[in-house]
């Protein structure tokens, strides 16, 4: 893979001076500004084709600034293909207005808004919610799914409530790699693949993992089970650059990937660093 272009299909950047994040406050590592010219530094080994920008949880007022921001450096750097913003869907109907400007934007391919931190576990099938992502379908958006494992049940149902929106789980549904669970996960994660169409972002695997002293073989028994569950045609490899690097440089992650994926045919391994993102982003 060294000597082939790669897609990155989820990636942050983020200004500290221009926007807050109240956040990064947990994670010194990481509060600072992270700029494209970091990320060429920290990618500087590897041809980058196109990059996917994450929205980077900046406060909710300032969502819509955050992509004024991120746009105005698509067009710096056109590898910067798509944008993936926040969006108030718990809002229901309300946010209608926002998702049909962001449907005229050719950049805007879908939104995220975090469920990982909801406490409750029914909260993406609140009523408000799941019209919000019924509107993602709508407007020809997806949605792109980052959850704990203890919110699959509610999200198979969302999957169910909304069937003309398209899902893509971040993250593998981030497990408990550094407790070794595979349970429940595994059959969750088997559940949301057989539920549709959806595809699975092969990314942040690290950080799930113990941060300081993990190594491939922590991850493998989940890299393995992502591969057999949706296959190299369903899975989209992300760096989570800067997040990341709470555990990984960017190198070290794309490296073990690759590693991890040394059992399929360099034309399957391809769809999951490059092809996929293609199709599935339209970019």
């Amino acid at each position: 893979m060294k000597n082939s272009s790669i897609i990155d299909a989820h990636i942050h950047l983020w200004d500290i001076k221009h926007l807050d994040y109240p956040w990064l406050s947990q994670f010194p590592k990481i509060n600072r500004t992270f700029s494209l010219s970091d990320y060429n530094k920290a990618t500087a080994e590897q041809s980058i084709e196109k990059m996917i920008f994450v929205q980077a949880e900046c406060k909710p007022s300032q969502f819509l600034k955050e992509v004024e921001w991120v746009q105005a450096l698509s067009e710096k750097d056109e590898r910067l293909s798509a944008i993936i913003p926040w969006a108030p869907l718990h809002t229901g109907n309300a946010v209608a207005e926002v998702l049909e400007k962001f449907a005229e934007n050719p950049k805007i391919k879908g939104v995220r808004q975090l469920i990982q931190p909801q406490e409750d576990v029914n909260f993406c099938i609140h009523r408000d919610f799941v019209e919000a992502v019924k509107l993602l379908g709508k407007n020809n958006l997806h949605f792109e799914l980052t959850i704990d494992p203890k919110h699959f049940p509610a999200v198979l149902k969302l999957v169910e409530k909304c069937p003309d929106t398209k899902f893509i789980l971040n993250h593998i549904g981030n497990p408990s790699i550094v407790n070794k669970q595979l349970q429940p996960w595994k059959k969750h994660l088997k559940a949301f693949a057989d539920s549709g169409p959806h595809y699975c972002k092969f990314s942040n695997l690290v950080c799930n993992a113990d941060l300081e002293h993990w190594d491939i073989d922590d991850l493998r028994p989940y890299a393995d089970t992502v591969i057999d569950v949706f296959g190299p045609e369903k899975l989209i490899w992300g760096s989570d650059w800067p997040h990341s690097l709470r555990a990984s440089s960017w190198s070290k992650w794309f490296k073990t990937a690759v590693s991890l994926t040394e059992g399929l045919s360099e034309e399957k391994r391809t769809k999951v660093f490059r092809t996929n993102a293609i199709q599935f982003y339209n970019i």
